[in-house]
């Protein structure tokens, strides 16, 4: 009897000894497997060069990089088309990964050679109650012997406000949500639902594109009309 029970003891000795022997074996090897994994090189977006805030990012300024995959932040992108296009927020270094909350695709801040004018109201004819910061709009200009276009190139729309200060939108679901959203149904209705009617209006300008509004419109023959430009989203409908 007793030496059945040493048998079986012995048995489970075994047993117990050759599955952690396997749990080690396995263990070493998952961590092989993870150490090769960190080893890899992963491919990022990298600035050329330094780029300041406020730049709007064109293919010639960003390249694909290899970083070392323990290096790797799922923040940092790896495809050149998404920072084409898009707004620096904040200074880019030098072959730094690019991470993507350091661009904007609205366009709201000056770039690198503009600034944020406030256009005075009484340059201004008309415009339509519709526009809201990030949209693009075409600058003519309207007098008595005759009309033309001012400004050859679209300009961002910085804010618009009212007689009280207030950004001109609709409270609950604000315009540049639903343009970053992508979602155009969402944008018409905030157009439609604002808090307000347009009292100030900001463009994001070149100097020159400034001092030439201030040169038309400064001597009252010449008022400015406003108009959605093309590279604002469309409604639907």
């Amino acid at each position: 009897m007793k030496e059945r029970l040493n048998r079986r003891r012995n048995v489970w000795i075994s047993l117990t000894a050759a599955l952690l022997s396997g749990l080690l074996v396995y263990g070493v090897y998952a961590l092989q497997l993870r150490q090769i994994e960190l080893e890899k090189t992963r491919l990022v977006v990298v600035p050329k060069q330094f780029v300041k805030p406020g730049t709007l990012v064109t293919a010639d300024m960003v390249k694909l990089a290899p970083i070392v995959g323990s290096a790797y932040r799922t923040q940092m992108l790896t495809r050149l088309q998404d920072a084409v296009g898009q707004q620096t927020l904040v200074p880019l270094g030098e072959n730094e990964p690019l991470l993507g909350w350091k661009l904007d695709r609205l366009r709201l801040m000056p770039g690198a050679d503009e600034a944020t004018f406030s256009i005075p109201k009484e340059y201004v004819l008309s415009m339509p109650g519709s526009i809201r910061a990030g949209d693009f709009v075409r600058v003519y200009v309207s007098g008595k012997e005759a009309s033309s276009r001012l400004l050859d190139s679209e300009v961002v729309v910085a804010s618009v406000r009212s007689s009280a200060n207030m950004e001109v939108d609709d409270p609950k679901n604000p315009s540049l949500y639903a343009k970053a959203d992508g979602d155009q149904e969402k944008l018409y209705a905030s157009r439609r639902e604002s808090n307000g009617v347009i009292d100030q209006l900001s463009l994001i300008l070149t100097e020159r594109e400034w001092l030439a509004i201030d040169e038309a419109c400064r001597g009252k023959q010449l008022k400015l009309v406003i108009a959605l430009g093309s590279a604002t989203a469309a409604s639907p409908g």
